[in-house]
């Protein structure tokens, strides 16, 4: 499912990844003296990078919406991939099925055998299994059935002469493609937890510490040499995508570590003959030490970045737009108008509401495919990096009035408004943001308006709620204008006391307006409103009243009660839930009092 979204940053940006990694360090190993094989082999192991430690960090960050994000995940989709056919060609690298002719067909026919029957349960055969398991409504059920076609397809790939680890990757993508992916999910997390655990532990205990304080020189240069040459690898990569040097440098940065399935596959190799004793110590050392390093990578990537980008070599890969050339991109005579830095779902909702109202506008995005996609509707869009003073000086900003800021990369929207209020101290920066911690930076930074997307939505919350109460809507109207105004103070402090809550206080909370049906035969049906006396004896007051597509509003006591009618009754709300029996048929009223 994600291909279809990430089609072209998966199979250019990751393909290129991968194949530049494989040929760079295929290269280096051939260079020091490595067989053909394991000179391959060597770029296997280091092309792949660790899904699991990205993606928790980024989801932390709040970063994998961003620009970069999106590169990373796509880049991690096609290694997923690429797992299978590396596993397939170990016994090739190895020499040890060049000496019959057939083994390549064999298990080339194998390998093929295998995708073609995981797409085959994945569509036909799981999830018919899953959904008679799903009637029984048996978690435990579920749970052995789930960890039973795992087991199953792992069992089946090994049985192939292919490996267990293959199979269980396998029967993951077939689970996924399930449509009750979220219920497997959920009974195999505390398993994922524990057992991720225990992977890392494992990889920990092989690792021979007296191998790697006596080649810890060696170490420590394999080390460096794979985080560097993956980094620039990686940003090569991001952009041949057509991306900026900096979200390049963070893509970089971000996956320059060795992943957790190229232990799985040094393993392989170590049985098959591609790595002796040695060399696989020096690559469990090394690839450790990428995993313990990648946190401090990530977080100093966007300093990083940014200093790359003033070097002055780099000064042609750094451009920080691409002037564009179709129609509907942004002028420069431009005056008093709208720029929205990210074209995603905010930045669409913020140009059709600025395109309804008559406001000019121009839009700036680092996406090179949204950029033609949305130049070709018309869109006045151009590709560009905003944190850079040329992008914001082609958009107009010395003219424009408005700066709108609705990208993911919280590091990015700082840059960015710093840059916009010293290019332009008068512009006026509307900034949106995920946390709020990101409040009191931005508004340092020359933010005029900080909309952070958690308060915001509490504020939703909060509306409805209070509205459900019969909160007066003057009274919610002016709690939220008066949340907005002060930063939203009211809301970070939980123990604001006076006169805005206070105003919550003359709500009816104690009254409720509830929708009620009148069944056949209840003690209401055929009676009018002034018959059922519900108002006088029982203390409930009729508001409206529903009958097929018609809703008679405010009616007086001639109405009639049919059978099917909806009632909307206001009062107290317990006495709408001890009442509910009028409203229900005489049979049931009876055996519910009984």
């Amino acid at each position: 499912s994600e291909l279809v979204k990430l089609k072209k940053p998966v199979f250019i940006g990751g393909a290129a990844q991968v194949l530049l990694t494989i040929l760079v360090f295929g290269g280096a190993g051939s260079w020091l003296g490595l067989t053909p094989g394991q000179a391959v082999f060597a770029g296997f192991l280091t092309a792949l990078s660790s899904t699991a430690i990205v993606l928790k960090l980024l989801q932390e960050r709040a970063e994998v919406e961003s620009p970069h994000g999106r590169i990373i995940l796509a880049i991690l989709i096609f290694q997923d991939l690429i797992i299978v056919p590396m596993m397939l060609s170990v016994p090739f690298l190895s020499g040890q099925s060049q000496t019959e002719s057939s083994a390549l067909l064999l298990m080339t026919a194998k390998g093929f055998g295998v995708v073609v029957l995981v797409f085959f349960l994945a569509r036909k055969i799981v999830p018919r299994v899953l959904a008679a398991v799903m009637r029984t409504r048996s978690k435990e059920l579920f749970l052995l059935t789930t960890l039973g076609i795992c087991m199953s397809v792992a069992f089946l790939t090994a049985s192939l002469g292919l490996s267990l680890s293959l199979g269980a990757f396998l029967a993951g993508l077939i689970m996924s493609e399930s449509e009750y992916s979220l219920s497997a999910l959920e009974g195999i997390l505390p398993f994922r937890d524990v057992f991720t655990s225990l992977f890392f532990v494992s990889v920990g205990i092989l690792l021979n510490m007296s191998y790697f304080f006596a080649h810890a020189d060696t170490v420590l240069v394999v080390t460096a040499a794979v985080l560097v040459a993956k980094t620039v690898l990686a940003a090569a990569a991001a952009r041949i995508l057509g991306y900026p040097l900096r979200p390049a440098v963070l893509v970089g940065l971000c996956i320059c570590q060795v992943g957790e399935f190229s232990f799985i596959l040094a393993k392989t190799g170590l049985a098959q003959g591609l790595l002796d004793q040695g060399h696989y110590q020096l690559f469990l050392s090394a690839s450790i030490l990428t995993m313990l390093l990648t946190p401090f990578c990530i977080m100093f990537a966007p300093a990083l970045a940014d200093r790359l980008g003033r070097l002055p070599f780099l000064a042609a890969a750094a451009a920080p737009y691409r002037e564009p050339t179709m129609e509907g991109a942004p002028h420069r005579d431009l005056a008093d108008h709208l720029i929205i830095c990210g074209f995603g779902i905010g930045g669409k909702h913020l140009a059709r509401a600025a395109k309804a109202a008559g406001v000019d506008y121009t839009i700036l995005e680092m996406n090179p495919d949204t950029v033609r996609a949305q130049a070709a509707k018309g869109e006045p869009i151009a590709y560009g990096d905003a944190t850079h003073p040329a992008v914001l000086e082609h958009a107009g900003i010395h003219t424009a009035r408005v700066l709108a800021i609705v990208v993911s990369d919280p590091v990015a929207i700082r840059r960015i408004t710093d840059t916009a209020r010293k290019t332009n101290p008068a512009i006026h920066i509307v900034a949106r943001t995920r946390f709020l911690n990101e409040l009191g930076p931005l508004m340092e930074l020359g933010a005029n308006d900080v909309i952070p997307e958690e308060f915001e939505t509490s504020i939703e919350i909060f509306t409805r709620v209070m509205a459900k109460y019969l909160v007066a809507r003057d009274d919610i109207d002016r709690l939220v204008l008066q949340a907005r105004a002060e930063s939203y103070e009211m809301l970070r402090n939980l123990d604001i006391q006076g006169e805005p809550m206070d105003a919550l206080k003359k709500g009816f909370t104690g009254l409720d307006v509830s929708a009620m049906t009148v069944e056949e035969g209840s003690m209401l049906d055929g009676k009018t409103l002034e018959e059922s006396e519900l108002r006088r004896t029982h203390g409930l007051t009729v508001v409206a009243v529903g009958r097929g597509d018609q809703v008679f509003a405010n009616p007086d006591g001639t109405l009639r009660f049919a059978a099917g009618d909806v009632a909307f009754v206001f009062g107290p709300h317990a006495d709408i839930t001890a009442k509910a029996g009028l409203f229900a048929a005489r049979r049931r009223s009876w055996e519910g009092a009984a």
